[in-house]
């Protein structure tokens, strides 16, 4: 969200400077208006709505914060050297310059979430995806990847049994704010919706990171990477969503719910739904430690290993295909590679605007999202050519240029 595409030049270690690679810019841009769809989309405001609204929701909800998480891992690829990882001197400055933006990334989260944003703020999070991934910088993509698939599996089921024996405590969603750190024991339960059971809990989305910083090691210039990126993302995604089906429908994950569907089905039929339809829909970062069944739904901000590999394949397909059309389609889809490089300013922007918005627009389903939708893009398009980088954007760049100038020198 918050990385330059490039790797800039270091003071006192002359380097070449790459073209910046418009296509995760698209594709973060992608990201910004998929969360738009997840905060003020029309199937938001009206859970009954279908078609278009549907359709939309399903594409947004938990795919378009997926996106970031694995856009995060490529920009700290890009920003360290990208192919080719920096070394000695340049690396550790690029270790500061990344620390000191986790810091500034974490204290703005909480802010987001201490003035009552009204959606789950993901900047706290990123902040500590960020500092994990400092000690994995120089691995090669091959053992990222497998770190990534290992975690993917591993990371849901530690989180399952770890908080089924946390007695009495069952939290779901939720962030860091200042209010958290009044006492000890909210201070505690605070950073353990960050690491454990919170909205993107470091314990299950790692696997995002270490998948994205896998992929921006690999020669994203190359078409022949980009086909692999894309196939590889569609046969992951497959696999995700298919596994699910196939756990469920097949392999008696279903009958071991039927207790849940039960009680689903006076809401369901309220909303008009099939009770698995209420099952699979948005869950708020984790699954319930109920039933161990629950592990094996492939819904979005579930946390399961299914829904992990499933929303990763898809990330993997967008950029791949944003890569391409960063190539062919630049001058078309400036704008919105314009809100992609100003990602942090505009996400922000809609923690602070997003209930007015609501509440002034909310009269038509619809409105709040082409508002967010095109005041971004006009606000985007007009600054990123005539001031380049975002009013957050330069301060991040700023302050964690600054302090690497003076920590190392």
């Amino acid at each position: 969200m918050v990385f330059t595409n490039e790797s800039p030049p270091v003071a006192r270690t002359p380097a070449p400077v790459r073209a910046r690679l418009v296509g995760v810019d698209i594709a973060r841009g992608l990201a910004v208006l998929g969360m738009f769809v997840a905060h003020a989309g029309p199937a938001m405001l009206d859970p009954t709505a279908g078609g278009a609204a549907e359709f939309l929701a399903d594409l947004g909800n938990g795919h378009a914060s997926v996106l970031f998480a694995v856009l995060a891992g490529v920009s700290l690829a890009l920003l360290t050297g990208g192919s080719r990882v920096h070394e000695g001197s340049v690396l550790r400055r690029d270790r500061v310059r990344i620390a000191v933006r986790a810091v500034i990334l974490f204290v703005l989260g909480m802010v987001l979430t201490q003035l009552g944003a009204q959606m789950m703020v993901i900047l706290s999070f990123y902040a500590l995806y960020f500092l994990l991934a400092l000690p994995f910088l120089r691995v090669r993509p091959a053992v990222l990847a497998v770190l990534a698939a290992v975690w993917a599996i591993a990371g849901p089921i530690a989180s399952f049994f770890i908080r089924s024996a946390r007695t009495g405590v069952e939290t779901a969603g939720g962030a860091l704010s200042f209010t958290d750190l009044t006492s000890w024991d909210t201070a505690v339960a605070g950073f353990m919706r960050l690491l454990l059971d919170g909205a993107y809990p470091v314990l299950t989305w790692m696997p995002f990171v270490f998948a994205g910083l896998a992929v921006g090691r690999l020669d994203l210039r190359s078409t022949a990477v980009r086909l692999r990126l894309l196939t590889s993302g569609v046969v992951l995604a497959v696999i995700g969503a298919g596994g699910s089906w196939l756990a469920l429908n097949v392999f008696g994950g279903l009958r071991a719910l039927e207790p849940v569907l039960a009680n689903l089905a006076p809401l369901a039929a309220e909303i008009g739904k099939e009770p698995v339809e209420l099952l699979q829909m948005t869950g708020f970062g984790t699954v319930p430690t109920t039933n161990p069944a629950f592990l094996l739904l492939n819904a979005p901000h579930t946390g399961t290993p299914f829904e992990i590999v499933a929303s990763t394949g898809a990330a993997l397909a967008v950029l791949a295909l944003c890569l391409f059309a960063g190539d062919r389609l630049r001058t078309l889809l400036a704008p919105l590679s314009a809100v992609g490089a100003l990602a942090l300013t505009v996400y922000t922007a809609q923690g602070l605007l997003l209930e007015p918005v609501l509440i002034g627009l909310s009269w038509q389903p619809w409105l709040p999202l082409l508002a967010l939708t095109l005041g971004s893009l006009v606000f985007c398009a007009l600054w990123r050519p005539l001031l380049g980088r975002g009013p957050l954007e330069r301060v991040l760049h700023w302050t964690s240029t600054r302090t690497a100038d003076l920590v190392v020198r």
